[in-house]
């Protein structure tokens, strides 16, 4: 909500930028531990301001990891081999900068056993209630991700 009333080159604090990217704050903090990119600059009271090129390159981590499906591993791999311009012209889609400013979508619940066929268990495997588990909205991506990818791999 914040996010939306400023310019777009201003310089937003972590709040603004949690909410714009769609992850918890903590996430946030603990991205800027991974990537060497993501340097907020930090002000009194160790309060963060991120600058545009840190919410382009948080887009795309955000990307990365959980539409994309790759590992924290994985996107620092890609982003020190490609560097992040190159990632970002290299995602699928005319416009990768659109589907990068996309809200981040929220699968329903009512979707999720949808998303794997039950399988009877084998011999001595432990059985564990469906309704016991509980999935949050990137395992639920991952494996929406994991899905398309293996109809894709089956359709070729």
């Amino acid at each position: 909500m914040w996010g939306a009333m400023k310019s777009p080159e201003a310089y937003k604090t972590i709040s603004e930028v949690s909410e714009l990217i769609g992850v918890p704050q903590h996430v946030l903090r603990f991205w800027e531990t991974k990537f060497a990119g993501i340097r907020p600059l930090k002000r009194g009271g160790n309060r963060r301001y991120y600058r545009p090129e840190d919410l382009r390159l948080l887009r795309i981590v955000n990307h990365l990891l959980y539409t994309e499906g790759y590992t924290i591993r994985g996107v620092q791999k890609l982003l020190r081999e490609k560097g992040a311009g190159s990632v970002l012209s290299g995602l699928d889609g005319a416009a990768p900068e659109e589907a990068l400013d996309a809200p981040p979508s929220t699968p329903d619940a009512a979707a999720v056993p949808d998303l794997v066929a039950p399988q009877p268990p084998e011999q001595g495997e432990p059985t564990v209630a469906l309704a016991s588990l509980t999935l949050d909205a990137p395992a639920i991506a991952r494996l929406q991700a994991l899905r398309q990818e293996l109809a894709r791999v089956l359709a070729a």
